[in-house]
């Protein structure tokens, strides 16, 4: 018999979240945890002991579901990963302006978006909206660019420029800003969900009614960068 356990929350689209506007939660996030085990047997025998959803649902079922749970438990996965040699497409940095065309939610893409180095300086027109999930981003420059409702799941953006970027009514999910210029930048009623700002500049960033998670709200308010206006926003004590 072979065994798959993953511990995961009971309610997996469930996650506590704070609004800089109203100052409460929403959606708690409920505290006991689940596990999941996915059991196999071999010649029809059964196993012995079965603690698991496997005796109601097939494996196959039980094994999509581990996926899940390995893909929604570990955020900003290209923090821990070696990343790829940069792309030598000729014009990979174009590739920004027409964006993902799947896979939003979990940084699924049909081809890698390479952005690192690319210089989008005042660009107001063609990133906006765009979905740029699982972009990579570090050391390229969006000074002034308008990302206004863009989707950036789990893209990796350390050590890039955003000075001044317009972030407003976008969603940027699990994205790690790691050393990053965010000087100036507007996250104005942006979804900020697991997304990680270590060693970030983010001296008079603006985050009016910025959607966050009450854990991350914790962390981001330990960046001594963030202004006296922007504490107040946010509600750090």
């Amino acid at each position: 018999m072979a065994a798959l356990s993953i511990p995961l929350s009971q309610n997996g689209f469930s996650r506590s979240f704070y609004s800089a506007k109203r100052p409460q939660l929403i959606s708690p996030l409920a505290p006991s945890l689940a596990r999941i085990t996915c059991c196999a047997t071999v010649d029809g025998a059964e196993p012995k002991e079965s603690l698991s959803p496997c005796k109601h649902i097939g494996t196959a079922a039980c094994g999509l579901l581990a996926v899940w749970a390995l893909t929604n438990t570990t955020p900003v996965i290209a923090a821990t990963q070696r990343l790829p040699p940069l792309s030598t497409e000729p014009n990979r940095c174009e590739r920004a302006f027409v964006g993902n065309t799947i896979g939003q939610a979990n940084g699924v893409y049909d081809k890698p978006i390479d952005l690192r180095f690319c210089d989008y300086t005042n660009e107001k027109s063609q990133l906006k909206g765009k979905s740029l999930a699982a972009a990579l981003m570090s050391e390229a420059k969006f000074d002034g660019a308008d990302l206004s409702e863009v989707v950036m799941s789990k893209a990796y953006a350390v050590g890039a420029s955003f000075k001044g970027v317009d972030f407003s009514n976008a969603v940027l999910d699990r994205v790690n800003f790691g050393k990053a210029n965010l000087q100036g930048a507007s996250f104005k009623n942006t979804v900020l969900s697991g997304s990680t700002f270590d060693d970030a500049q983010l001296q008079d960033a603006v985050f009016e009614d910025t959607i966050i998670g009450y854990i991350d709200l914790q962390k981001l308010c330990v960046n001594p960068t963030i202004s006296p206006e922007g504490r107040a926003e946010l509600g750090c004590r």
